[in-house]
């Protein structure tokens, strides 16, 4: 637990309290970044908690929904918290009328009563603190808007941008096993129509809003004022990005390198 709690910068007492709770799922997306290296170089992801822990937490790198939320679920589970997983169909920046699997984990928290939506690993919309499940109006993380709905037994979570109300995702409550999400980490990072294996995406939040790198576009998005985008200009640029404003420590070999010359060539 030291190594997490380090790992994020985590100094607080870890009581069984929402505030805990507050202070880690804020913490965690500031530290560990949102990334899918791993499947663009064809390096299997394994989601074993112990080569979860290894790489996102001892050899300083991220991960995808998966990886960061069983991470995540299994650290609250640890300090005494009662956590499921769930699974949630995306609609988030997807072509409309397009189907996609369940293939989006995120954690439900039961405390004192109440039950709260956590997701460390939603990229640039992830919420930065847990969401009241059953809650009619919105709320306010502190960066971002949101609000939940439920129609005909399912949950509809939604972002508030540019005075615009956006779908991200519907879920359900039946809960979600190791095996579930290992079938469809398996399909992203194996089927060749896969955004996992075609595109690289990267989020990690700050103080003052989150970074996002979508192929060779950085973007900072600010709590204020308007989102600044720049195009990366060759291979060493994106790596010092990742390296730099993402903290990443990369994996060794060239296999990255030669992934992201497509991204450089493909803005031509």
């Amino acid at each position: 637990m030291k190594a997490y709690f380090d790992r994020i910068g985590y100094k607080g007492e870890a009581e069984l309290n929402l505030e805990t709770v507050k202070d880690l799922h804020a913490l965690h997306p500031e530290a560990i970044p949102f990334e899918n290296i791993d499947p663009l170089i064809g390096v299997p992801v394994d989601l074993s908690l112990d080569r979860v822990f290894n790489k996102l937490v001892e050899q300083g790198r991220g991960g995808f929904c998966f990886e960061q939320n069983i991470l995540f679920g299994a650290v609250l589970r640890t300090l005494g918290f009662n956590i499921v997983g769930l699974s949630a169909r995306v609609f988030w920046e997807i072509e409309e009328g397009e189907i996609r699997p369940r293939d989006h984990m995120l954690l439900l928290l039961d405390l004192n009563g109440v039950s709260f939506l956590l997701d460390v690993g939603f990229g640039s919309a992830s919420f930065s603190a847990p969401l009241v499940l059953n809650h009619k109006d919105i709320q306010d993380t502190g960066y971002n808007q949101y609000r939940i709905s439920l129609v005909s037994g399912f949950y509809y979570l939604e972002i508030l941008i540019k005075d615009s109300w956006r779908l991200m995702h519907r879920f359900g409550l039946e809960h979600q096993m190791l095996a579930d999400y290992e079938v469809v980490s398996w399909y992203l990072c194996t089927h060749p129509q896969s955004l996992f294996i075609k595109d690289l995406m990267v989020a990690k939040s700050f103080s003052e809003g989150k970074y996002a790198l979508h192929n060779n576009q950085f973007t900072v998005h600010k709590k204020e004022g308007e989102s600044v985008k720049q195009k990366l200009q060759s291979v060493k640029e994106i790596i010092d990005i990742l390296e730099d404003k993402f903290a990443i420590k990369l994996p060794k070999g060239e296999k990255l390198a030669l992934n992201l010359q497509r991204y450089i060539h493909a803005k031509k």
